[in-house]
């Protein structure tokens, strides 16, 4: 049998059949028939894909536009005398941002190895008819596998032989209960949860033991196919790193431009030496490059990654930050993301009525009495519960209610028992009661109602009639299609423990004692948050591995289907199947809950919303959701519930599994992109507004500023402040607003309009105070060219206070509120005037012998931006212009 051969429907063929193709024997292979298999199919491991070195992870930092656009400025700058540490500054703040995307690269790419961890290090294995023990790696198709509770499934395995065996596999399947195994025959498409005679890789055995033979190992099993998802998923560009780039050709393709416009000009119509005005457009092209940028946009970046933090949701990769903030639809894992993955009683029907879990019970009714007997938890030392997940339900029912299992257990020891099979769906337990013995059984409501003879109602037992089974039957109903598991109590008290303990013997004419309802519940806090990121304009879409009943009921609960939506939202894996690509693309849309879907499902839901243009945001919490949380735009962990591959593919982590914390993190997300677009209104105002006074400086012949004074202004002015604006908070109505999705970018949102207006203004006002010195007053040259530089940098200065908001009046979002930009401009404005008044520098600046009067006129023109950009906000919200271009909803 090749390689190839492995990857046949095993569950769909029946056990002979399946031994027959693998070669095999229910005594397993020989050692030397294991030895020669390990040569052939390889070592039971997951594969690492190939890993890049830290040097080539550097260099791929360079592989970004805008960087490359600063490179060539540095280039420019050095050739130039003059700009050398112009050059110096570029090249810090490249290098600086390359080894911040190493560092933070370096910390990722850990799911594959955290896929390896999870493999079970021995497995209980048959060879030659013995049972031995082996390293897992070293399992081969055709091995025989003895599974017991406790284990680790260590290869995927077609079992032939099972004894109540259940097995937890959430993590693979999204299913939010042990699947109790059996050995039916399973058609060719069932989907992966639909499996019942199969046990997966690195799943967890939580009840009954098992034997079958290996079939896949290694790549070639379950969790070996989402390794291989993981390895060959394509790297994709944030929102953020899209917008740089797009912006970083925008600004290259306009200032080249207006350098050659500038060159034209000069020399060809003013007459001006070709190499003079060759240095000139160079000057202005580096100029308007906002060389600081990536740096500032790093920095807010890692500030938002902070604040991020203490609110628990630690992210991973810094541009995820803002990737949070453009996110329109939330694909949610159900188990453990937006339900507790802990089964709870939620529903207990006894004397003919449900009652809610939360009232009070007598501690002695028969129900009680029997889901607490009629069970295999064990409560350990320190009072945590170790069983299948339903049991442990029970008791932990039972302790919040005040019975004391452990002390009932001195009273009533277990004698004897029938243990749980899967064919007659039951248990039961026997225990001392006085002078009888009390048969304690449970299971599914219709095997065990067939047992049952008697009723008891209100401590009087009577027998059953049509009527009470019709009851019961409506009652299991009616909590079945509210998505609740139920399970059925009934007794009875012998004189003796019967000799044989078989079901004939033990578990008929039974006395019906009540019903319990039990669900895996939504987290408290997820519906409000659902209800949060609705108003927000972002929509949540639930996927899961559960039945279709199971998952729509969750999601009514949740307000992610209501009444009024129609029974077509729900859709399962299997339906999926038969849509072809290009119609799930025209009606994914229509969808709202997935159910029964497989790994490979959720990454076709994902690719899907983000083909029709959405920026989608993926939970999760298993090994299964791995693919689809690095398909995503932002792969959203769970730190608590979550296996380490799934942390390990996501982009942020929530540290409290807390659904709500990501609508906290969107709006943080939010909050940085309009901080950065905050940062870029001002650096291209202020940058505008250089390349005007220059460009229009150069067509009029005049000598306006020295290079000397452009270097010191993009040094003093641009930075500071951009940085503080970094850490202005959320604007009120940030989560009122439409999410701005794949079509926004650090121009839009009214940021291009403002930037232009304000830009035109700043470099008017400059020419201004200049024209005014020089030919309206006479001064001489260098008081009119320190009056024009003074200006310039003090109007940035004020202007900063403007870009606190793209809209709204600087009187209404508190200016003096953000300390760190209240120094920052303290400290620009220090720098300043440090040039204007310390003797040396203001000589090396140009700025001496200056009046009273020139500086109320440069004060008076840089303050005159305020009420200048506030008349024109007013204009702009009194036609509408604000809410058109940030779709906030009235």
């Amino acid at each position: 049998m090749s390689k190839e051969q492995l990857n046949k429907a095993f569950f769909a063929q029946t056990e002979e059949e399946v031994l027959a193709e693998l070669n095999s024997t229910r005594d397993g292979l020989t050692k030397e028939e294991a030895a020669k298999r390990l040569a052939e199919y390889g070592e039971n491991v997951l594969e690492a894909g190939e890993k890049r070195t830290t040097l080539q992870k550097f260099l791929d930092q360079f592989k970004d536009f805008m960087i490359l656009v600063l490179l060539a400025a540095a280039i420019i700058s050095g050739t130039i005398g003059h700009e050398i540490a112009d050059a110096i500054i570029i090249l810090a703040v490249v290098i600086i941002n390359a080894f911040l995307g190493v560092f933070q690269e370096n910390k990722a790419e850990e799911a594959i190895e955290a896929l390896k961890k999870m493999a079970s290090p021995l497995a209980n294995v048959k060879r030659g008819g013995e049972v031995i023990q082996v390293k897992s790696e070293l399992l081969v198709p055709g091995d025989i596998i003895v599974l017991e509770a406790g284990d680790v499934v260590p290869a995927d395995i077609r079992l032939y032989d099972v004894n109540s065996l259940k097995v937890e596999e959430a993590a693979l399947t999204g299913e939010s209960v042990p699947v109790e195994k059996d050995l039916r025959d399973v058609e060719t498409d069932a989907p992966l949860g639909d499996r019942k005679n199969m046990a997966f890789s690195s799943t967890n055995v939580t009840y009954g033991r098992a034997e079958g033979v290996v079939v896949l190992t290694g790549m070639n099993t379950e969790v070996g196919h989402i390794a291989n998802m993981l390895q060959n998923a394509e790297e994709k560009k944030t929102p953020l790193q899209i917008n740089q780039d797009q912006m970083g050709k925008s600004l290259t393709i306009l200032i080249l431009v207006i350098a050659v416009l500038m060159f034209i000009i000069g020399f060809g119509f003013n007459g001006r030496p070709w190499l003079d005005m060759l240095m000139v457009s160079i000057s202005v092209a580096v100029a308007a490059i906002p060389e600081g940028l990536p740096a500032i946009t790093t920095i807010i970046l890692a500030l938002g990654t902070q604040k991020m933090a203490s609110r628990n949701a630690l992210v991973r990769k810094l541009p995820a930050v803002e990737t949070l903030g453009g996110t329109e639809v939330i694909c949610s894992d159900k188990t453990g993301t937006l339900t507790q993955n802990k089964m709870t009683i939620e529903k207990v029907y006894y004397d003919g009525q449900v009652h809610d879990a939360d009232e009070n019970i007598d501690l002695e009714l028969p129900v009680m009495k029997i889901m607490n007997l009629a069970n295999d938890t064990k409560i350990a030392n320190d009072k945590s519960l170790i069983g299948d997940p339903t049991e442990t339900a029970m008791v932990q029912y039972g302790l919040e209610k005040g019975f004391d299992l452990s002390a009932k257990l001195v009273d009533m020891p277990r004698v004897a028992e029938v243990p749980f099979e899967s064919d007659r769906k039951l248990m039961s337990t026997i225990h001392p009661e006085g002078d009888q013995f009390l048969v304690a059984t449970k299971g599914a409501p219709d095997e065990l109602l067939k047992r049952c003879t008697h009723i008891i109602k209100t401590g009087v037992i009577s027998p059953i009639t049509d009527a009470d089974r019709k009851e019961i039957l409506d009652t299991n109903h009616s909590l079945a299609i509210q998505a609740l598991r139920v399970l059925a109590m009934a007794f009875k008290n012998v004189a003796a423990v019967p000799a044989k303990m078989t079901t004939e013997a033990v578990e008929t004419d039974l006395v019906f004692a009540g019903l319990i309802g039990m669900i895996d519940p939504e987290r408290p806090e997820a519906k409000q948050a659902i209800a949060q990121a609705q108003k927000a304009g972002i929509r949540t879409v639930m996927i899961t591995g559960d039945h279709r009943d199971t998952a729509s009921a969750i999601a009514t609960r949740l307000g992610i289907l209501d009444e009024n939506t129609s029974a077509g939202s729900v859709i399962t894996g299997a339906e999926l199947n038969d849509i072809s690509d290009d119609d799930f693309l025209r009606t994914v849309q229509n969808y709202s809950v997935y159910a029964r879907v497989s790994p490979e499902h959720k990454v076709r839901i994902v690719k899907a919303w983000q083909d029709n243009g959405k920026v989608v945001a993926m939970t999760g919490d298993g090994v299964n959701d791995a693919p689809s949380l690095k398909q995503a735009d932002i792969g959203i962990g769970m730190g608590i519930t979550g296996t380490e591959v799934s942390k390990g593919a996501s982009d942020m982590v929530l540290a409290d599994d807390n659904f709500a914390t990501i609508v906290h993190a969107i709006e943080e997300g939010r909050k940085v992109f309009a901080n950065i677009q905050k940062a870029v209104q001002y650096l291209l105002s202020a940058n505008l507004g250089e390349v005007l006074t220059l460009f229009i400086a150069t067509v009029l012949g005049w000598q306006i500023l020295e290079p000397i004074h452009l270097l010191w202004i993009n040094l003093v002015t641009d930075v500071f402040p951009a940085i503080a604006l970094g850490l202005e908070e959320a604007e009120k109505d940030v989560m009122e607003q439409a999410p701005r999705g794949r079509s926004s970018n650090f121009f839009s949102n009214g940021v291009f309009t403002s930037m232009i207006y304000q830009g035109i203004y700043e470099g008017g006002i400059t020419l201004f105070v200049f024209w005014l010195a020089t030919i309206y007053y006479g001064y001489e040259l260098h008081i009119g060219e320190a009056m024009a530089f003074l200006t310039l940098g003090f109007i940035q200065l004020s202007h900063a206070f403007n870009c606190k908001s793209v809209f709204k009046s600087l009187f209404s979002v508190n200016p003096f509120g953000n300390k760190m930009f209240n120094y920052a401009v303290l400290l620009s404005l220090s720098l300043m005037l440090m040039v204007a008044f310390v003797p040396g520098l203001n000589t090396i600046f140009g700025i001496y012998d200056m009046t009273g009067q020139q500086w109320m006129i440069v004060i008076a023109a840089a303050l005159s931006v305020i009420p200048f950009v506030e008349i024109m906000k007013a204009i702009l919200r009194g036609i509408g212009y604000d809410k058109k271009v940030n779709q906030i909803k009235e």
